[in-house]
């Protein structure tokens, strides 16, 4: 019978709002907090007049983790999600109840984690090692492996406060994975990366598993959760709504969802206060319209093949010839089947005013099989400005695309498509 390793039990985690970031100060940090302080006293009295705000990030919470197991951590943002890891991870304390860990875990939370910026890729590698407590032995047979793996061999002896985000995480995950944690933990940072990358992390996650290492793995991404995981806990604002079976999980998860009403049957979207909208991102993005092809509000349902114009109302606050608005198409298991994007355009939309814009994208045919999908919405001007994860659902029916009675299924896509006879001679 397994062991159990992670026992939660009635974890609660409460922020002050306004301080839901956890930071660690420097000297330097503290003596200006400190100047700062008599100018905020007084503001702080008003405020505790008006009474302190809080918020659970998590609430009385509780499950546990089989030796050997594989266990997906979803739900929506904001769900409690990372504050779980980072509670799990030994990053922070809860507020009450308990998290029991048995084994030596490693864990890949955000970019940086664990990182001494100073210290050189080397550096860092067996620093790392040591916090797990190995043996310098031990990290040195791994040494070469972990190099290799992440990718970066060129700057293994450059310190890391000069690697990109994406160097980060390959290290990052490289150390996490290779320096035989009993527990390895990680969070969806590997959406940094690139695709090749982040399948190649699915790939050494999969060993480890397979190697009888407990795994908990937060991601989006259904397809990689069922993929890699057996069960699954699903939370909803920080509260434990679902434990069982990874494909349980992932059916509930997406019943609650899509059983709401709200944007999934909407062909108009206020994008200005999006839920879906990460904390660091700016409000650029204002509204999201999705049409019929001449104009009419689309009713929440396309059959495959029809035509779809989306119109995204955004606002500019500096002159910039330079930007980007992608529209991002996921199906319901997070898989992305379709990205519409100025990026891709030899002529790309140009404005040379501040204030409201409109752009509209026309798709001649949206050949998706039938099933839902989700719509996300990205403003880059040179770098990511503003985000929206959830802007807007619909769903694909069954139609007779091909006009022949058979209804297209076990698909992502639909395409035209044709078959003839041909001499078997001939080229």
């Amino acid at each position: 019978m397994s062991k159990t390793v992670i026992r939660v039990e009635a974890l609660a985690k409460q922020y002050r709002i306004g301080f839901a970031k956890q930071r660690y100060d420097t000297l330097r940090d503290r003596l200006a907090a400190s100047f700062t302080a008599l100018f905020r006293r007084d503001r702080r009295r008003s405020s505790a007049n008006a009474g302190e705000g809080t918020f659970w990030a998590l609430k009385d919470v509780s499950f546990e983790v089989k030796d050997g197991d594989v266990v997906g951590i979803i739900g929506r943002n904001g769900a409690g999600k990372s504050t779980l890891l980072k509670i799990l991870s030994r990053i922070t304390e809860p507020t009450s109840g308990f998290a029991e860990i048995h084994g030596r875990v490693a864990s890949l939370l955000e970019v940086g984690t664990g990182f001494h910026g100073e210290l050189t890729g080397r550096e860092n590698v067996f620093l790392n090692g040591a916090i797990l407590g190995m043996k310098k032995a031990e990290i040195n047979r791994k040494f070469d492996e972990i190099v290799s793996f992440s990718e970066i061999e060129h700057f293994i002896d450059t310190p890391v406060k000069h690697y990109s985000s994406g160097m980060h995480v390959r290290l990052a995950f490289a150390v996490a994975a290779h320096l035989e944690p009993e527990i390895l933990i990680v969070d969806e940072v590997l959406a940094v990366g690139d695709a090749a990358f982040q399948k190649k992390c699915l790939g050494k996650m999969d060993d480890v598993a397979k190697e009888g290492r407990t795994v908990v793995f937060v991601s989006h991404n259904m397809a990689s959760v069922e993929h890699l995981c057996r069960t699954a806990v699903v939370l909803d604002k920080g509260k434990l709504a679902f434990s069982g079976g990874s494909r349980e999980a992932i059916d509930y998860y997406h019943h609650s969802m899509w059983g709401e009403a709200g944007t999934a049957q909407c062909h108009t979207v206020d994008l200005s206060s999006a839920a879906g909208r990460p904390r660091k991102y700016r409000p650029i993005l204002k509204r999201l319209e999705l049409l019929t092809e001449d104009g009419r509000p689309m009713n929440g349902a396309l059959k495959i093949g029809a035509p779809l114009r989306v119109r995204v109302l955004f606002g500019l606050q500096n002159v910039t010839a330079h930007f980007d608005v992608s529209l991002a198409f996921d199906n319901h298991l997070g898989q992305r089947v379709f990205t519409a994007s100025t990026a891709y355009q030899p002529n790309r939309p140009k404005v040379e005013r501040l204030g409201e814009q409109m752009l509209v994208c026309d798709i001649p045919s949206l050949p998706l099989a039938p099933g839902e999908y989700r719509i996300k919405v990205f403003f880059a001007a040179g770098e990511h400005i503003d985000r929206v994860e959830d802007a807007a659902r619909f769903t694909v029916t069954s139609s007779d695309y091909y006009g022949t009675g058979k209804i297209p299924s076990d698909c992502v896509v639909v395409l035209p498509h044709h078959w003839h006879i041909a001499d078997p001679g001939s080229s």
